[in-house]
């Protein structure tokens, strides 16, 4: 489990989990997207539950710090994959429809 901020603007690249995430929001405005899905907004409180092996990033709204509590589900088994990142047009595109 792990307290994750990120600055105005910031998010992490495509990856997966093994063994899945939970992400619980507690501070700030984030983003959250699936490959192939609409991006979801998270404010204080919004809880994401992410299946094992799907695609998705995260991060802070262009104006907005974000916090959130990451836990690693199957922790003895969950391995990250880590792929590309997200590109200023793909966070852009995300972030102007919400």
């Amino acid at each position: 489990m792990n307290n994750v901020t990120f600055e105005p603007g910031c998010r992490n690249n495509w990856h997966s989990h093994t063994g899945g995430q939970i992400l619980i929001a507690v501070g700030g405005v984030d983003y959250y997207q699936e490959r192939g899905k609409e991006v979801q907004r998270l404010e204080l409180g919004d809880v994401v539950e992410i299946a094992p092996n799907i695609e998705h990033w995260h991060g802070a709204a262009p104006d907005s710090w974000f916090s959130h509590i990451a836990i690693e589900c199957n922790p003895q088994t969950n391995n990250n994959k880590w792929l590309d990142p997200v590109s200023d047009e793909e966070y852009a595109e995300a972030v102007g429809k919400k």
